[in-house]
């Protein structure tokens, strides 16, 4: 769907995550896990699809990077398969704008702050309220709208704020992707230090 090229995202958040041990959450089919395996940054890339998992695999084996890539088929609402204060960093391209509620995405976040080391980073993605495609289709509540068969949930600036519980907000950067154009948030947040 989007090509083999790394998300924009991906590339400009390959220096906080250089030399580091990362999960990426909502892998689809591999693009920015071969791009930060072919940046000697460990990967651990979950996804929901077994089919997207294989791909990787697939991936991986031909470009020799085994050793930096580890894959899992998972669905984020569950509890995260780390133990705490273990993982460098989180990532994740539109995993958020999926068809997760309020709820899941607030039991999402405690569990990416319950695995990161202090002052790790996560970095995601989402389409915000300025995006064409925005209360476009059938509202299915909250932020949620159903266009095409696809359910994506729009953020704002306030939602990334509610959503911060127990991070630092680096930044929050506007950027578009694709020939819509998607128009994308991301956010960089770090959790904050055992100390304050």
């Amino acid at each position: 769907m989007f090509g083999n090229e790394p998300s924009v995202a991906a590339v400009k958040s390959l220096d906080f995550f250089k030399g580091k041990k990362i999960v990426e959450l909502g892998a689809g089919l591999g693009r920015d896990t071969i791009f930060f395996a072919q940046n000697s940054i460990q990967v651990e890339a979950l996804d929901y699809s077994q089919k997207a998992i294989e791909i990787i695999n697939n991936k991986s084996k031909k470009l020799n990077l085994t050793q930096f890539i580890k894959t899992k088929i998972f669905d984020v609402r569950k509890k995260l398969p780390f133990d705490d204060n273990t993982i460098d960093g989180c990532f994740s391209h539109m995993l958020y704008c999926m068809a997760l509620s309020n709820y899941d995405l607030e039991n999402l976040n405690k569990e990416i702050l319950r695995i990161l080391k202090p002052e790790g980073i996560n970095i995601y993605t989402v389409r915000h309220t300025n995006d064409g495609d925005y209360k476009n289709g059938t509202h299915i509540g909250e932020d949620l709208y159903e266009n095409d068969g696809f359910i994506v949930h729009f953020f704002s600036r306030d939602k990334i704020n509610q959503l911060s519980k127990g991070f630092e907000i680096l930044n929050i950067e506007e950027f578009e992707e694709g020939k819509f154009p998607r128009k994308l948030f991301k956010a960089t947040l770090k959790k904050k230090s055992l100390t304050g």
